[in-house]
């Protein structure tokens, strides 16, 4: 009685196992067919991307894009740019602005430096190509490229602000480094891309009154010096400012303070 109970048992255990594994054999079949499926519905879905009518990706794209579905509009564009081996710098440069808009910062890159070689709405494909790099956080790239724009594209004021705004931003963290000359060095550099850049104006009115300041303690003549430069700053900056706008009106009467300090000791 107790062997037939044991053969009973191991039948039965064999016949569970059998059964598992069939279903799981055809599990596996179903899904090898599923897989099977998904990559002949994609392989298909490429082939006809790829043989579309260019023509009517082009006018796709560009209605996707007035109607700012820009995510519709790079996969038009893209598609159409892969058929024609990157030949138009219009729709390169369309495909960059979409790619910008959808955070892609890889793609807006290599549309518009697209555009960029072919000269096509050269200073704004510049802008993109730097926005691009920027995001990538490339950083020696980023500042390379706004001053190769701005000597292909001469008083541009877009790349002209971007380009200074790039060493302001360096003199704020020299600053807070407390690397002086490397921040006055900066701040001179703003100012030769663009002389009434107010940020870098201001920035060197202030060290230079610091200089005086902490200098006035140990050496007045060399003091004087100091104040006569960050004079020369601020009364450049004060003109350029606007009482009706509050972040200016504030630098305006900190700098009007300063020069009457300024005032007071150089005489």
């Amino acid at each position: 009685m107790l062997k037939t109970s044991k053969k009973v048992k191991r039948f039965c255990f064999y016949t569970i196992v059998t059964n598992f594994g069939n279903q799981l054999l055809n599990e596996l079949k179903h899904m090898k067919k599923l897989i099977l499926s998904i990559a002949l519905c994609c392989a298909a879905t490429n082939f006809f991307a790829q043989n579309a009518d260019p023509a009517q990706l082009v006018n796709d794209g560009k209605a996707a894009l007035e109607a700012k579905n820009y995510q519709e509009a790079y996969t038009k564009f893209s598609t159409y740019l892969t058929q024609t081996n990157n030949q138009d710098s219009v729709i390169a440069y369309n495909c960059g602005v979409c790619a910008d808009k959808i955070k892609k910062p890889a793609e807006a890159l290599k549309y518009f430096d697209i555009a960029v070689q072919k000269k096509y709405n050269l200073a704004n494909a510049y802008i993109g190509k730097a926005g691009a790099l920027k995001d990538l956080k490339k950083n020696d790239e980023y500042v390379a490229t706004l001053k190769e724009g701005l000597e292909a594209n001469p008083g541009n004021k877009t790349l002209t602000k971007l380009y200074a705004t790039y060493y302001v931003n360096q003199g704020i963290m020299a600053q807070k480094a407390k690397k002086m000359d490397a921040a006055e060095e900066a701040f001179k550099q703003a100012i030769a891309i663009q002389a009434d850049n107010v940020n870098a104006l201001n920035s060197l009115g202030s060290l230079y009154y610091s200089k005086g300041a902490n200098t006035m303690k140990t050496d007045v003549e060399k003091a004087k010096v100091e104040f006569k430069e960050a004079k020369e700053y601020l009364d450049k900056l004060i003109p350029l400012l606007s009482a009706d706008k509050p972040a200016q009106k504030k630098m305006m009467d900190n700098a009007k303070t300063m020069l009457n300090f300024i005032d007071s000791q150089v005489k």
